[in-house]
């Protein structure tokens, strides 16, 4: 996808993932945790990828040179500072954690999105949840992948050929305009993280599935964050049966 610099205010893909990827009420994710934090990584990828910093080259993720102004610096730093560079599925392993995750979550509560609810109470430790305190923001992403849910699916025409004569027809020029139903490329990215998760189907039952996996293909941070959740779900599938 081409550069995009986040507007004054715009949640970036990690922070927007974790909004409506954890429970408006009690603060629980709504994924497994491995899912959640798997996603989180992916989403740190997609949020680079935007911004111009790093690009996938052939089979490796490399960084552009490129210094946007972002909160994922140290994750940039860290990607510059390999020697060697590292597949996408790779990265994500390299990038999910608990640490992560939480500071994405701090960061949100220093915005006022969220509050930080838990760790010691009456002498006993609780989990850290992070329930909503401003859904605003979540209603207004809800609306804009909705509203790009809702486009109609690419219509692929098949080459055309006279099959009375029994020769094809030269293939007319390519003249397609841009779609105008076309989402910014930030939804569309928001939109394959969700999938990948597990989680569109949770938050739109009735949306058009063609019309979400069109959008969603080939997208290479969310290509990524399947690749590592199949391989964690084989990691627990072959431990179940030791």
């Amino acid at each position: 996808m081409n550069a995009e610099t986040p507007r004054t205010g715009e949640l970036s893909l990690p922070q927007a993932f974790l909004l409506l990827a954890t429970n408006d009420k009690d603060g629980k994710p709504e994924v497994p945790v491995f899912a959640l934090r798997t996603t989180v990584a992916g989403a740190i990828l997609a949020e680079l990828d935007l911004l111009g910093a790093i690009e996938l080259q052939g089979k490796h993720v490399r960084a552009t040179g490129a210094t946007p102004e972002t909160d994922l610096q140290h994750e940039l730093d860290v990607i510059r500072g390999k020697s060697r560079p590292h597949s996408p599925r790779r990265w994500v392993s390299m990038l999910e954690g608990r640490a992560e995750t939480q500071r994405m979550y701090e960061g949100m509560v220093s915005a006022g999105l969220v509050e930080h609810v838990g760790e010691k109470h009456l002498g006993r430790f609780r989990p850290v949840r992070y329930p909503e305190k401003d859904h605003a923001p979540e209603a207004a992403l809800l609306e804009k992948i909705e509203t790009a849910l809702r486009g109609s699916p690419a219509k692929l025409q098949p080459p055309s050929t006279d099959t009375d004569a029994g020769t094809p027809e030269p293939k007319a020029p390519d003249t397609a305009k841009p779609d105008p139903q076309k989402p910014e490329d930030r939804t569309i990215a928001l939109i394959a993280l969700l999938q990948a998760a597990g989680l569109l189907g949770k938050l739109f039952p009735t949306a058009d599935r063609v019309r979400a996996s069109e959008l969603a293909k080939d997208y290479w941070p969310s290509r990524a964050v399947e690749d590592e959740l199949r391989m964690i779900r084989l990691a627990e599938e072959e431990a179940a049966t030791l």
